[in-house]
């Protein structure tokens, strides 16, 4: 899909499943999907995806190194730990929830997004992370015989990214986050990007103090609506961790608010701008 209505068809698709999956299991009312609110919160919780899930968050990243041969989920290199793997902390918990093993996730929202940041060598991350996909192959989407397969969770590779290795792929379980200041179309985007990311303060200076500046905001919004055209959700990342920002992002089109703060942005989409929660 190429157009600018893919992201908000995305969005309604993300809440409108979740929604019968909460009827169907009983699930609470605050359990609402939040479409906008991307958790990059690693580090900083303890349990990072039951946090996020519990939060109504629909998109999750994970950091990861490869390190003796294992995927190890980590921000910084010297907090590496062995204890946590991103098969141990994201790929199986997820499944044993849909094989209907784990009662500590009460939904999982339908697609999810589970974006992995590769911090070490691409090629060689990648090589061990398609290994372990396989595994989980059931759940994942997956670009297979020409043609994009929507599954519970789509997986999509930024930081370190195995371009030419993944676009030469007619099989695999993983997709790229582009620039979004390189966003463009060519003959292999719509199988091989789903998203398109750059760090807040390559686009702006503000922090949320006064008005936003009218060039920033056009600046924005005009990379914004490039990355729709090609139907690419946008999300930039460390940006200010502040509702002020966070509503000038949504207005603007962006449709992925990166966050440490699970609980506050959650608090904001939904008694704020419940507009952007509710995708409606």
């Amino acid at each position: 899909m190429h157009t600018a209505m893919f992201c908000l068809k995305h969005q309604r698709l993300i809440v409108i499943s979740l929604l019968l999956v909460m009827i169907g299991q009983g699930a609470h009312p605050q359990n609402i999907p939040l479409a906008n609110a991307f958790a990059h919160n690693d580090y900083w919780h303890k349990h990072p995806l039951y946090d996020a899930l519990d939060n109504g968050f629909t998109q999750v990243e994970a950091d990861i190194y490869l390190r003796h041969g294992k995927l190890i989920v980590a921000h910084i290199l010297p907090v590496l730990t062995r204890k946590r793997n991103l098969e141990g902390t994201y790929l199986k918990p997820l499944q044993d929830f849909f094989n209907g093993n784990n009662k500590m996730i009460s939904t999982v929202p339908y697609p999810m997004l589970l974006m992995i940041d590769i911090k070490s060598g691409a090629e060689k991350t990648y090589a061990q992370l398609q290994v372990l996909l396989e595994k989980y192959r059931p759940m994942l989407s997956g670009y297979e015989n020409g043609k994009f397969t929507q599954r519970q969770v789509t997986v999509v590779i930024t930081g370190h990214k195995p371009y030419d290795t993944l676009k030469a792929q007619q099989s695999r379980l993983a997709f790229i986050d582009e620039d979004l200041m390189q966003v463009k179309q060519d003959t292999l985007t719509a199988n091989v990007y789903q998203t398109a990311s750059c760090k807040y303060s390559r686009l702006l200076k503000w922090t949320g103090k006064g008005n936003i500046p009218f060039n920033e905001r056009q600046r924005l919004c005009g990379y914004v609506m490039l990355a729709h055209k090609f139907g690419k959700r946008v999300r930039l990342w460390a940006s200010p961790e502040n509702p002020v920002v966070w509503k000038e992002l949504l207005d603007c089109g962006v449709d992925l608010i990166n966050t440490d703060q699970l609980a506050e942005l959650k608090k904001f989409l939904l008694t704020e701008h419940q507009n952007y929660a509710k995708a409606d």
